[in-house]
């Protein structure tokens, strides 16, 4: 999506986790784990404002199914490339290719879901590909993006023009196409009308500035908010999820606000350095003239101000965020939707009132990262690391504030959701037996430790998303 003089994107929500404990087991007992490889960070690569990932491991114990119709695999391991045909492994390739980070956390998932989100995440890039290629006229990228949802029922369609740096699934869409219509028709209808919306959204943000509150929602709501409720509406045709996740649909667009949302006020100063802006006319205007004014030294506390005003906007989704999260019962979907989240609560404590933002980069620490990554996998621990890092933003909510009762005021609303009473599990408490396992495990999985590892750095240092 192109706004002002650049164009910023988003489409994100996934992530994972590692091992999960006895004391990080799903939130529903009557529902068992199906096995869930864990999720990490987040992020679309692109030229927009997207979210970082990172990669994780699977749950223990693994469910004795197959994990997908194609593949004998237990659920949570990663289908072997020799049992997908060869169209699917291209698919894969290309994954890995845009987003090495998407790569492992969509193979996290249980069952079909994980090719039907591969193929929604490629069918989303080769869309944001167009978008984002400033070498195609407006004239012609507005028929491109409203006609693109009809080009995955057309085998032979494919775009040759582009010069972005991700044009080959643009080049080799009739292989993704191809892999669009073998899935199920309930999956399709998903993804086809998720890209026909985000397709005229994008249109729509091509020649137009945020202005507004309700437009950075608006734009938000189109690069994010969509693939939030696209996820949540194909878990719930998988079955993993109860069809409440798939139809209330507010609660998933909150999810890709609030991520969305943080990546814009994160990104103020790199977003300057590219001409690219995203903070809303509206709030920024009672603060200085011009938004790249913020960046003058005499502005500092004007900046703050209103960098506090936007964090105290995003802030309002956490209520959804909790409502959502706490209905899931599948260990592999809530890995993948509650890393992000508690990622983005812990960048934005970081952010508040914090004027680095405005002088460099504020990100989290990589130790930080993965202890987040590790903890994030149940309802109770989540909400604690909610309550947590809402504590640390409250404590340093300056008096002189313009947004002080505000914050103060969603805050307290967090609050009422019984976070304090929720504590993260100790793993000090662990039985010798499952201390044992996991020693045995983490000496056999060094190698895979490593390249996450490598993913949370990358995730860190503002890597894909």
């Amino acid at each position: 999506m192109a706004v002002a003089a650049g164009s910023p994107k988003a489409m994100s929500l996934f992530q994972r986790t590692f091992v999960r404990s006895p004391a990080t087991a799903p939130r529903c007992p009557a529902t068992p784990s199906r096995g869930a490889p864990l999720l990490p960070g987040q992020g679309l690569t692109g030229g927009r404002r997207c979210l970082r990932q990172v990669v994780g491991q699977q749950a223990w114990p693994p469910p004795a199914q197959g994990c997908c119709s194609t593949c004998s695999t237990p659920p949570g391991l990663l289908c072997p490339q020799a049992e997908l045909s060869s169209s699917l492994k291209t698919c894969y390739q290309y994954l890995n290719q845009t987003s090495r980070s998407f790569s492992a956390v969509i193979e996290a998932l249980d069952g079909d879901i994980r090719h039907a989100v591969c193929i929604f995440y490629l069918v989303l890039r080769a869309l944001d590909t167009v978008e984002d290629d400033m070498t195609i006229s407006v004239d012609k990228k507005i028929p491109l993006l409203h006609s693109f949802h009809s080009y995955l029922y057309e085998p032979e369609w494919r775009y040759l023009e582009s010069k972005e740096k991700d044009r080959q699934v643009l080049e080799d869409f009739p292989t993704i196409s191809l892999e669009f219509r073998n899935l199920a028709e309930r999956y399709q209808t998903v993804i086809a009308d998720i890209c026909r919306q985000m397709g005229f959204g994008m249109a729509e943000f091509l020649d137009k500035q945020v202005t507004s509150v309700r437009e950075w929602d608006k734009y938000c709501h189109y690069v994010a908010g969509l693939v939030g409720i696209g996820l949540s509406r194909l878990f719930a045709a998988s079955n993993l999820e109860d069809p409440i996740v798939g139809q209330d649909s507010e609660l998933a667009n909150s999810m890709g606000l609030f991520l969305q949302k943080t990546n814009i006020i994160r990104d103020y100063l790199e977003d300057q350095q590219e001409g690219r802006e995203f903070w809303p006319q509206e709030v920024w205007s009672k603060y200085v003239k011009k938004l790249g004014d913020f960046t003058k030294p005499e502005n500092i506390d004007l900046a703050v101000q209103c960098l506090n005003e936007l964090i105290t906007n995003a802030l309002q989704h956490i209520p959804d965020v909790i409502t959502y999260l706490s209905r899931l019962r599948n260990q592999s979907v809530f890995n993948f939707c509650a890393i992000p989240q508690v990622m983005a609560i812990a960048t934005l404590a970081a952010c508040y009132n914090n004027q680095q933002v405005f002088r460099g980069v504020v990100k989290i620490r990589k130790g930080q990262a993965v202890t987040l990554m590790m903890d994030a996998t149940n309802m109770p621990a989540v909400k604690a690391i909610i309550h947590q890092y809402m504590e640390e933003i409250y404590h340093r909510i300056p008096n002189s504030d313009p947004s002080v009762s505000k914050t103060r005021k969603i805050i307290s609303t967090v609050r009422t959701q019984n976070l304090s009473t929720c504590q993260l599990a100790s793993r000090s408490h662990y039985s010798p037996i499952y201390l044992t396992f996991v020693m045995l495990l983490a000496a056999l999985s060094w190698q895979y430790l490593s390249t996450l590892s490598q993913v949370t750095e990358d995730i860190v240092q503002s890597g894909e998303h």
